[in-house]
This record gives C-alpha cells, sequence and structure tokens, in this order.
C-alpha cells in the first residue's frame, strides 16, 4: 500500500465549524490511514480565547485517524503564518501532505483523490498543487480532473519539491509579473487576483494563498483539479478570515471516486474557459447583484 500523505488541519475559534470538517473527514475512506495534525493557533484577543478553549477541548476528542497529534501554539500567528509553517514543517518530514482549514467539508472520497494524485504526480516537476473545490460549472462534458493555471485553497495538497519553490516575498513576486503575465495570473481579468496581491502589499490582507499561486505562475507551474467539487466550504458565513456572507460559490459536494487523471501536462483550453465563464457570471445582472448587496447590508 502506498504511503499516505498526512493531513494538516488548521483551526482557531469556530467549534462549530470544526466539529463538522473533522465529521466529514472520519467518513473518508482513507481516514484510518492517516495521520493527521491538527494546528490549533493561540487566541488573538482576551474575547477569542474562550471560543479557543472550546475548539481545543473538541480536537483532543478526535479519533478515527491512524494517529492525531494536536500542536497548540501559545501566542497567535494568523493563519497565513501557520499554515506555511505547518506545510513546511510536514513536507520536510513526509515529502507531501494534504492541507485543511476549519470549514471545510469534504467527500467519502477527497483524500483518495488527493493520495492518488500525490502518487502519479510525484516526479512531474510541472504539477505543483492539487486542489479539491471547483466552482459550480456549467459545462458538463469536462473529463473528470484537469489541469489549470490557479492554485484553489480550500483543501489542498502538494509535495516538498513544489512548496521548495514557495516565495513569501510579496515585493519580489510583483517585480518579477510584466503587463501580458499580470493578465493570464487575473485569468484575464476575470479574478481579482492582482488586486489581491497589492493588498497584501499595503497591509489589506495576509493572505499566504495568493503567494503561493504567484510562486506557481512565475514557475510555470500547473494545478490539479477536480470538475466535480470534493469540498464545500461552509466558512461563506461571515465567520472566515478573508470571506464574505455570500453563496456564490456553493456546490454539491461529488459522490463518486475519481478515476481519471491527465497524462498530458498541459493547461486543459475548456475547462479554463469553462471557469473563465462562470467567473464572469458568477455575481449575477445588476438587479441580482444590488440584491445581494442589501441583503449582505441588513444581515
Amino acid at each position: 500500500m502506498q504511503s499516505l500523505a498526512p493531513i494538516a488541519l488548521f483551526v482557531y475559534n469556530r467549534p462549530d465549524h470544526t466539529r463538522r470538517t473533522i465529521s466529514h473527514l472520519q467518513k473518508n475512506l482513507l481516514s484510518e490511514d492517516s495521520r493527521l495534525f491538527i494546528f490549533s493557533d493561540g487566541a488573538k484577543t482576551d474575547a477569542d480565547q474562550a471560543k479557543v478553549n472550546e475548539v481545543r477541548a473538541l480536537v483532543k476528542q478526535t479519533d478515527g485517524f491512524k494517529s492525531v497529534k494536536i500542536i497548540e501554539s501559545t501566542k497567535n500567528q494568523g493563519l497565513a503564518n501557520a499554515i506555511i509553517a505547518g506545510v513546511s514543517q510536514l513536507v520536510q518530514e513526509y515529502g507531501k501532505v494534504i492541507v485543511f482549514e476549519d470549514d471545510l467539508l469534504s467527500s467519502p472520497f477527497t483524500l483518495r483523490y488527493f493520495n492518488d494524485a500525490l502518487q502519479r504526480y510525484f516526479n512531474q516537476e510541472k504539477v505543483m498543487h492539487i486542489g479539491a473545490y471547483m466552482y459550480p460549472l456549467k459545462d458538463k462534458n469536462l473529463p473528470q480532473t484537469f489541469f489549470y493555471r490557479a492554485a484553489t485553497s480550500w483543501g489542498w495538497a502538494t509535495w516538498e519539491r513544489a512548496w521548495n519553490n514557495f516565495n513569501p516575498d510579496i515585493e519580489d513576486l510583483i517585480s518579477r509579473f510584466s503587463k501580458p503575465q499580470i493578465r493570464a495570473f487575473s485569468i484575464e481579468g476575470r479574478m481579482n487576483f492582482w488586486k489581491q496581491m497589492r493588498e497584501f502589499r499595503s497591509g489589506k490582507n495576509n493572505s499566504w494563498a495568493i503567494r503561493w499561486y504567484a510562486s506557481i505562475f512565475l514557475k510555470g507551474g500547473l494545478t490539479l483539479n477536480p470538475s466535480k467539487s470534493l469540498i464545500h466550504n461552509i466558512g461563506h458565513d461571515g465567520s472566515g478570515v478573508h470571506s464574505n456572507r455570500e453563496d456564490v460559490y456553493q456546490v454539491h459536494v461529488a459522490r463518486q471516486p475519481v478515476q481519471h487523471f491527465p497524462s498530458k501536462l498541459t493547461e486543459n483550453e475548456e475547462a479554463y474557459a469553462a471557469i473563465k465563464q462562470f467567473l464572469r457570471t458568477r455575481k449575477g445582472n445588476i438587479f441580482q447583484r444590488i440584491k445581494r448587496f442589501v441583503t449582505k447590508k441588513l444581515s
């Protein structure tokens, strides 16, 4: 049997989200053979301490895995620093890692997908990231999995060889982009990836994910993705670090295992077109946008 990748789960102060995330992970086919590492960040404020304690008490009861190790931080690192440190630690020890945050519901086949892909593309330098979330795409003729340029952060996996290319230095990253690259990076202006880069530089966000995608993009890397999402994000209730209250990214999680992986190491043009179309129309017409804006304000 292949050696399974360790799972890194990053938790903070959301006990209900954490409970649901772990419950779905426990129902995965490979959970009993997988090592789970739970990284619990320290409280940012005194007000957060009670919820942090509640999460820590909850994760101490976790079973259903080959082993469970809990790493409690005494001080608040913030999500970005916690993920960078935790991923770096595990890839150094195991050569690969599967990464979850505390608001991600998985399919029973998500861990199998990750481990199969990690094994299949282990020596393919161009493949740098495996994502498990996918937008609700309209094109129903896409293959089960495909390569794409952008890295999704809602359930993902990588190898030490790829993570070694992670560059946290935003100034260095930004300086290496040409104008045509900025457009390609932003899916031809359909997604605000470049804006996220600039906002990180000005201190308006603290995203590890945008720097990871930029590192992959500048290296000419590819990301593997499923056409039917293997993850549903329940963090769009206003409780997440970088998430708003919205429903445009809601999906029905795939209920069957992934059997097919691409052998050609190039971006899938049909999938790229389908993603571009989703991003272009995801927020609806002007009336739907106004309705969503008003609903958000009222809530």
